[in-house]
């Protein structure tokens, strides 16, 4: 079990989000969460990178006790997870490549040539393997898309989180993303992706979760075209 969650009530702000949030998830899932704004999937996905504490309940990520997480280990759990954002979050001031190498030199990669080797493997896996010399600002958004999916596969996580990895993205592109990340998923990663767009769930279906009333629940295939 690579996630598991039981009776976790989630709070942000001192603010109650979600109760009672009982989730597990293993190795090599597809995974959707859906819901409206406000309806908890971000706090959700924050829990799972310690980025928000978890003080009631069993929450287990990779075999870490997130409840009794130590600040010391929370870069430990990050390096085993890629982390996808609607808004690519790329330095701007680097090109491709560069973006990349800060990431494989934060995390503790030293040889040149495995660096340059990895940035290139990693490109040609998305599709971009003639961009590493492009700035962020001359691609379009479906390929800096593609850079965030990049980076966040750089060091082979066992998990992976999309938060609205299509959001800023017109159909097509969106589609393209998808697919790219169901692909990542087949090759052993778990992947989630909180979205609102329920045309994807028809078109590329996965295990599906909606946070709805401060509760999250499960979703069968027949219900996936009737979430909210």
């Amino acid at each position: 079990m690579l996630i598991d969650y039981r009776n976790v009530n989630i709070d942000q702000m001192s603010q109650q989000v979600l109760r009672n949030v009982n989730f597990s998830i293993d190795e090599g899932e597809f995974v959707y969460i859906t819901g409206k704004v406000g309806s908890g999937k971000s706090s959700l996905i924050k829990t799972l990178y310690a980025e928000l504490g978890i003080e009631e309940g069993e929450a287990y990520v990779m075999g870490y006790d997130m409840c009794k997480m130590k600040s010391k280990h929370i870069p430990e759990l990050r390096r085993k997870i890629g982390i996808i954002f609607q808004d690519f979050q790329l330095l701007i001031d680097r090109c491709v490549e560069d973006n990349l190498r800060f990431v494989l030199k934060a995390t503790g990669w030293k040889n040149k040539l495995d660096i340059d080797n990895r940035i290139q493997e990693v490109l040609d896996l998305v599709g971009m393997g003639t961009k590493g010399y492009k700035f962020p600002y001359e691609l379009s958004g479906g390929e800096q898309q593609r850079i965030a999916i990049a980076r966040a596969i750089l060091n082979s996580p066992k998990l992976i989180l999309a938060d609205e990895p299509t959001a800023n993205l017109d159909e097509e592109t969106g589609k393209q993303i998808t697919e790219l990340l169901q692909s990542i998923c087949k090759n052993g990663s778990t992947v989630i992706v909180i979205t609102h767009n329920m045309e994807l769930l028809r078109q590329f279906p996965g295990r599906t979760f909606q946070c709805k009333d401060h509760s999250l629940v499960e979703i069968d295939k027949e219900q996936n075209c009737k979430v909210e």
